[in-house]
């Protein structure tokens, strides 16, 4: 498989675990959410984002809301 075909594979597979993480978000929201965690504030964000940079951006995003409960539970009261 190609880099780029896994790339591809690696970032649906962090897309679904994302989605999985966090329900309430709507998918334009999951994307919009993407595209600002890589850094891409412009309103053509999206269009110009990378596989890899989107890849890098959902990990960041799973690692911030994939911690220990008590950490998640704290934050919300």
């Amino acid at each position: 498989m190609t880099t780029r075909k896994q790339t591809r594979v690696e970032l649906l597979a962090a897309l679904a675990e994302l989605g999985r993480a966090r329900p309430e978000w709507r998918l334009g929201q999951t994307v919009a959410n993407i595209a600002m965690t890589a850094g891409r504030m412009d309103a053509g964000a999206v269009w110009d984002l990378e596989d890899e940079e989107a890849l890098a951006a959902v990990r960041v995003l799973l690692s911030q809301y994939t911690q220990a409960p008590t950490t998640a539970a704290a934050r919300t009261t």
